[in-house]
C-alpha cells in the first residue's frame, strides 16, 4: 500500500468524526453581531477550535483578542531546520441564518439530508475548519503523532493556523491584528481554507476574488409625506425617485453601467457555461441572465452592482401616500485591476450626478475590500496542483471568484513573497449565506486528503524552485 492509500484510507476513516465535530461546531450561532446573537456563541466557538487543535499536537495554542473585539485562534508546530512554513486559514463566524422558518432543517442542527450536511456554516467556513483538522489528523494517523513538533505528524514544513472571528462581518479585526504584529502570520505559502470546486468534483484553486464596497444613498423630495390623491401627479415621490436613480447602475441587458467604472474586461480560465450557470444559480425557466459577454466574464473580471435593500412602507400597512424620503443600501464588486476605493468614488460620483427632479441625494460610504489576484506560479500551486490530482484523479483548474476575502491583500502586503492558494468545500451546491446551506461530504473527505498530499509533498517543490 503507497504512502497516498495509507493517507486516503486514514482520511476516509476519519469521515464520522468529522461528521460528529462538524455538528458540534455548527451547533454554535456564531454570527459575529451581538445585536443579532450573545457574543457567547462566538466565544464558544473560539474555544472549541482552539481546543480541537491543541488536541492535535499545535503548540501556543491560544485566542487573539483582535481589535473589533472578537477572537481568533492561533497555534503552531514548528518544522524541521531550513524547511518552508504553511499558514492553514480559515473562519469559524458565519452569517445570520436569515428567516430560520424557511430552513427544512434548524440552521444550527447539522443535519444530513440526501448524501449532504446540511446547516449555517457547513461549508463556509466550518466545513473548511473541518478540513484542516481532518488533514492534520490522517498525517498523524499514518505518521504517529505530532510529538517531534509538525515532523512527528509527517510533515516536512514549519505549520501555522489561523481561525478568524469576524470575516464575515468584514470589521477588520485579524488585519488589524497582523499588522500590528507582522511576525505572528509570516509564512512561505498560505492555504485559505474558504473558497471551493468550480463544480462538485473538479478540484479548483481561486486565482482571483473580486474586491467590493457598499455606499448607503438616500433620496429626498418633499418635507413630508403628502396625500397621494391631493398631491400625487405633480408632487415628487421619493420612492420612484429612488427607483430610477438605482436604474441608472444598470443598461437594457442587465450590464452594470457605473460611469467611469469599466465594464469590458475578459476572464482567461476556466469557462463557465450558462446551462451550467443557470443548474447553480437556480434560475427560473424562462428568467434570461443579465449582463453582456461570457459568464465568468460577468462573475469574475467585471464590475457587478446589486442593491441590498430598500428602506419604504412595506405592503402590508402602506398608506396612500406620496413619500418624502427613501433610502437604499448599494454593494459593488470590484474586479482585479480595480481599486475598491477608487470603484467607490466613481460609484458615488454616479450616484449624485444621475438623481432623477433635482431630488436631494445624500450618499454614505461603506467598507471597502480591495481585489486580489493569485500568482499561481509558484512552487506552492504546483504542489497543490499535484496534490488535488491524486486525491481527485483530475487536473486542477483555475476560477475566479466573485466574493472577498479581505485578509488576503493583508497578507499580501506583509509577506509580499508568500504564495496564496485558495481552495475549499464550498462548491456551488453549497448555498453558501443562503437558505439550506449544505456540505457534500465527498467533497471535505477529498480535499482533507488533497491538504495532507499537499503538506508532505510542499516542501519538496519549495526546495526544488529555490
Amino acid at each position: 500500500m503507497t504512502p497516498q492509500q495509507n493517507l486516503a484510507d486514514a482520511v476516509r476513516e476519519l469521515m464520522p468524526r468529522a461528521r460528529a465535530d462538524l455538528a458540534e461546531l455548527v451547533a454554535f450561532a456564531s454570527v459575529a453581531d451581538p445585536r443579532q446573537y450573545p457574543v457567547e456563541e462566538c466565544e464558544g466557538a473560539a474555544r472549541w477550535v482552539a481546543d480541537a487543535f491543541a488536541a492535535e499536537g499545535l503548540r501556543d495554542v491560544r485566542l487573539l483578542d483582535t481589535p473589533d473585539g472578537t477572537q481568533s485562534v492561533y497555534g503552531e508546530l514548528p518544522g524541521p531546520e531550513g524547511a518552508p512554513t504553511v499558514l492553514l486559514y480559515s473562519h469559524y463566524d458565519v452569517q445570520p441564518p436569515l428567516d430560520e422558518a424557511a430552513w427544512t432543517s434548524p440552521p444550527f442542527t447539522l443535519t444530513e439530508r440526501g448524501g449532504r450536511w446540511y446547516g449555517r456554516g457547513a461549508a463556509d467556513c466550518k466545513g473548511n475548519v473541518l478540513m484542516h483538522l481532518t488533514a492534520l489528523r490522517a498525517l498523524r494517523a499514518v505518521h504517529g503523532g505530532a510529538g517531534d513538533g509538525a515532523a512527528g505528524a509527517g510533515l516536512p514544513v514549519g505549520l501555522k493556523v489561523v481561525v478568524e472571528g469576524s470575516e464575515e462581518r468584514g470589521t477588520g479585526g485579524l488585519e488589524r491584528y497582523a499588522e500590528a504584529h507582522p511576525e505572528l502570520l509570516a509564512a512561505d505559502a498560505v492555504v485559505i481554507g474558504d473558497t471551493g470546486n468550480f463544480a462538485p468534483g473538479l478540484p479548483t484553486a481561486t486565482a482571483s476574488l473580486r474586491g467590493s464596497t457598499t455606499v448607503e444613498v438616500s433620496v429626498s423630495t418633499l418635507a413630508g409625506n403628502l396625500h397621494s390623491g391631493q398631491f400625487g401627479g405633480a408632487a415628487p415621490d421619493a420612492l420612484t425617485a429612488l427607483v430610477r436613480l438605482l436604474g441608472t447602475l444598470h443598461d437594457e441587458h442587465g450590464a452594470t453601467t457605473v460611469a467611469g467604472l469599466a465594464a469590458d474586461q475578459r476572464w482567461d480560465g476556466v469557462a463557465y457555461s450558462e446551462e451550467q450557470f443557470r443548474a447553480d444559480a437556480g434560475v427560473l425557466d424562462g428568467v434570461g441572465l443579465v449582463g453582456t459577454g461570457e459568464v465568468a466574464d460577468r462573475l469574475w473580471a467585471r464590475p457587478s452592482v446589486t442593491v441590498l435593500g430598500i428602506d419604504c412602507p412595506p405592503v402590508v400597512g402602506a398608506t396612500a401616500s406620496v413619500q418624502a424620503r427613501a433610502r437604499a443600501l448599494v454593494s459593488l464588486r470590484v474586479p482585479p485591476g480595480v481599486g475598491a476605493r477608487a470603484a467607490q468614488d466613481a460609484l458615488v460620483a454616479h450616484l449624485e450626478a444621475a438623481a432623477p427632479w433635482g431630488a436631494r441625494v445624500e450618499v454614505v460610504r461603506g467598507g471597502t475590500g480591495d481585489p486580489f489576484r493569485a500568482d499561481t506560479g509558484g512552487p506552492a500551486y504546483a504542489a497543490m496542483g499535484a496534490a488535488l490530482r491524486e486525491a481527485y484523479g483530475r487536473e486542477m483548474v483555475l476560477a475566479g471568484e466573485g466574493g472577498s476575502i479581505p485578509l488576503c491583500n493583508t497578507l499580501r502586503r506583509l509577506y509580499p513573497r508568500a504564495e496564496l492558494v485558495l481552495v475549499g468545500v464550498e462548491e456551488p451546491l453549497t448555498a453558501i449565506h443562503g437558505i439550506d446551506e449544505s456540505v457534500d461530504p465527498v467533497e471535505l473527505e477529498r480535499m482533507s486528503l488533497a491538504e495532507a498530499l499537499f503538506l508532505r509533498g510542499y516542501a519538496a517543490a519549495w526546495h526544488a524552485a529555490r
